[in-house]
């Protein structure tokens, strides 16, 4: 039963998204910026779509989870977007499954850093929302967090502390990213028995984006996430975790006081989780805890790179436990 009544080849965009396994917001953005496809609209406005662009957005969503570029194939014709598929089938002839899109070109990553940060100097955020878009598009979302994302973070934090920039330009940043979470999380059911994951920040810990991208990361590993946001004292942290079942406890500390909250914090956490929880701490201040890291056996987030490796070793270790 199709949702335009009065023509049963014309669909809504929430029936778009279903039947092509695309969100509705990146329906839009493909739309936008590529011209995927050119539906008509309603007399109030409202997108309407063909069968034939629900095929269309079908394929290209195959093609794009086997790392090919939207921006290179969005103009291929039907045939042409089969014709790729076929020959992917034939280099690998099982069902086509997702998988995390080839490693960006470094040279096309660094400009869509320069771009993005002289959208944060210019205080644009309109322009560098665009960017960032045309980035999780280009880029897949695990290589846009990694290869773009977090060096350019690194970036603005470095020059808030020359004085090139103000604190206020970072938080319009991190204000965007959080506007576009929906283009980011994985909304992917996950098994019943998908390792399961909290993630927040500890006591006095206000920036969150850290432990937001982590939870992300995580996702995309095919992790069962409950993220909880910032600031929590280790006793809510570790009643989340127990009623959840965590393998996992990520906390991400970005802010370095001198004070002993954190480590007063993560003691408390370890005492009450237990041996058997895993606490991952990573963060741009995080190197100044390094002895209350190691005394409480917390492993170190040097980068996401090596949170991913990280939880590979985890579920490796839990499954051998349960086995």
């Amino acid at each position: 039963m199709t949702d335009i009544k009065d023509n049963p080849e014309q669909y809504s965009i929430s029936t778009v998204a279903k039947r092509s396994g695309i969100k509705t917001e990146l329906v839009r953005a493909w739309e936008r910026r590529y011209q995927a496809v050119t539906p008509t609209r309603t007399a109030g406005g409202h997108r309407i779509y063909t069968e034939q662009d629900i095929t269309r957005l079908t394929l290209l969503n195959q093609a794009t989870t086997h790392g090919h570029n939207i921006s290179r194939i969005a103009h291929y014709s039907l045939d042409e977007l089969k014709k790729l598929l076929q020959a992917e089938e034939a280099v690998m002839p099982t069902k086509l499954i997702p998988i995390t899109p080839v490693h960006p070109n470094k040279a096309l990553a660094e400009e869509y850093i320069h771009k993005c940060y002289a959208a944060v100097i210019a205080f644009d955020g309109k322009t560098l929302e665009s960017h960032f878009e045309n980035a999780i598009v280009e880029f897949g979302i695990q290589n846009f967090i990694e290869n773009l994302l977090d060096p350019l973070f690194i970036l603005i934090s470095e020059r808030c502390k020359t004085g090139e920039l103000r604190p206020v330009h970072e938080h319009m940043a991190s204000s965007i990213i959080r506007s576009l979470i929906y283009l980011l999380r994985n909304n992917a059911p996950c098994p019943p028995s998908a390792p399961k994951m909290v993630v927040t920040t500890p006591v006095g810990q206000l920036h969150e984006l850290g432990a937001l991208l982590a939870a992300i990361i995580a996702e995309l590993k095919g992790w069962q996430v409950t993220y909880l946001g910032a600031n929590l004292p280790a006793e809510e942290i570790a009643a989340a975790a127990k009623f959840t079942d965590a393998a996992a406890v990520t906390l991400s500390v970005s802010s370095y006081a001198g004070d002993n909250v954190v480590p007063k914090e993560l003691r408390k956490l370890r005492k009450l989780v237990g041996i058997d929880v895993a606490i991952i701490v990573g963060g741009r201040a995080a190197p100044h805890y390094e002895s209350i890291l190691n005394e409480v056996g917390v492993v170190k987030m040097q980068n996401f790179a090596h949170f991913r490796s990280y939880l590979d070793e985890l579920e490796i270790q839990k499954g051998k436990k349960r086995a």
